[in-house]
């Protein structure tokens, strides 16, 4: 398997064994949390001897001591403590369930707790009921994915591909999780293109944060184009989301990258900010559209009046039914004094619903007057998986430069893409990297031409 797609058609293969026990958008439940676990299983091979060694000399030591000394001896930010690997589980059919579910508990807290939101667990029962499990993981031993193998960087590209895929198959709730590659493609390159040449600069560090990161994709495109950019920079990524699966899945995905998962937090971002007072330089976005905020109005409504500006919620709160703004006055209030930048993917409710005086006119006035709003762009219909509606990405920045001070630019892309070969779900419409570099290029142009003329 010498490139990335037989890669990634190799671990799909996995769903042939698993037809009739499970329905295609269930595949993920078990190909996932696999995928992970061979990766890991991998990347320790060349140190499990000196773990182990290491591990029966620390009886008597507290969890935490040896969690970081065990660490450390791995050489990674996580490690396993268990005897067997993928080819020991290989040869012992007879007591694959019991052997597997012992190995993945065997694994740092860090990397545990993935299969616990995974609910691995439950998805071992099925497969050993269903006389399947040996015959996964049998198959799961035979691709090699050791990182001299198959590298960080391309590690993540499987596991996104992968994650596309079962997004797809599951397409009635694709909004909750994914927002197709090229949006995300042509937010990052909004958010970063001021900021260019300073990115170029030797061993710079940065940070991007999604209050609602779902599986991750928002925070993997960001990375990836900043490595891009300049492999000799890092940025450190940042999320929250309150679904469990998708919680795991993005942890994954950043321990597969070598990124910290101890940055990703779960938890409703309202309620139970995990990164209370962060702020960031960049911050993404695409919250779910039309989603009502009923079980947190207590708690929100209550910060906004005790705090007002001071806190998250001040400038105004939009109907019940939509809480899309609030994920926006979260975002502007993780913000650095000295400036940082905001995308975020909204459908026309918060830019045209509440009539003067509205939760919905009051906040969009703050915005305006505060001369936050740097750019409004508006996409294609048929762009998402479950909606053929509008969307629209916000630009938002507490530090405009000279020329788009009190101005607000807005570019119109609707006409801006191509037709699919096949619909996936609701979506029949793509951004091509044409179409991205010609909305970036209206930006830059605009922005000159508006200097020009100050």
């Amino acid at each position: 398997m010498s490139n990335f797609s037989e890669k990634v058609s190799f671990i799909w293969s996995v769903a042939d064994l698993l037809r009739g026990p499970y329905k295609p958008h269930q595949y993920g439940r078990v190909i996932l949390p696999l995928t992970v676990l061979r990766r890991l299983d991998c990347v320790l091979e060349p140190t499990k001897q000196k773990v182990l060694e290491k591990h029966a000399t620390l009886k008597g030591q507290s969890t935490e001591v040896v969690e970081k000394i065990l660490s450390r001896s791995a050489g990674q930010s996580f490690h396993n403590t268990s005897k067997l690997d993928f080819q020991k589980l290989k040869g012992d059919p007879d007591k694959i369930a019991a052997n597997l579910a012992q190995y993945t508990k065997s694994f740092s807290r860090n990397a545990r707790q993935i299969f616990e939101f995974f609910e691995f667990d439950k998805e071992l029962a099925k497969l050993e009921e269903s006389n399947i499990l040996y015959l996964v993981v049998r198959k799961f031993a035979e691709v090699d994915l050791h990182p001299d193998i198959v590298s960080n960087h391309e590690m993540g590209l499987v596991f996104e591909d992968l994650i596309r895929r079962f997004n797809e198959a599951s397409n009635e709730t694709a909004g909750d999780h994914f927002t197709p590659r090229e949006v995300i493609r042509l937010m990052v390159n909004l958010l970063f293109d001021p900021d260019t040449h300073a990115l170029r600069t030797k061993g710079i560090v940065r940070t991007v944060y999604d209050p609602a990161c779902g599986t991750g994709g928002m925070l993997s495109v960001a990375e990836e184009y900043l490595r891009e950019l300049n492999p000799d920079a890092r940025l450190e990524v940042f999320g929250q989301d309150y679904n469990n699966e998708s919680f795991a899945i993005c942890c994954s995905d950043m321990m597969i990258k070598d990124l910290n998962p101890e940055n990703i937090k779960l938890g409703n971002s309202f309620t139970k900010d995990g990164l209370p007072g962060t702020k960031f330089d960049y911050m993404l976005a695409n919250p779910p559209f039309g989603v009502e905020w009923k079980k947190e109005q207590e708690f929100i409504d209550k910060e906004h009046v005790q705090k007002g500006l001071d806190g998250r919620f001040g400038a105004g709160l939009p109907r019940i039914n939509d809480g899309s703004l609030l994920f926006l006055q979260h975002m502007i209030s993780k913000a650095k004094p000295e400036g940082s930048r905001i995308g975020i993917v909204f459908n026309g409710s918060p830019l045209f619903n509440g009539d003067a005086g509205s939760g919905e006119s009051d906040i969009r006035k703050w915005l305006i007057e505060s001369d936050w709003l740097e750019a409004i762009v508006a996409l294609p219909d048929q762009m998402f998986y479950n909606t053929g509606i509008s969307t629209y990405i916000w630009i938002v920045t507490n530090r405009k430069r000279k020329d788009r001070r009190g101005k607000v630019q807005l570019i119109n892309a609707a006409d801006l893409f191509g037709k699919m070969r096949r619909n996936l779900g609701e979506k029949r419409h793509e951004l091509s990297d044409a179409h991205i570099a010609e909305i970036a290029h209206l930006w830059r142009v605009q922005r000159l031409q508006a200097f020009e003329n100050l």
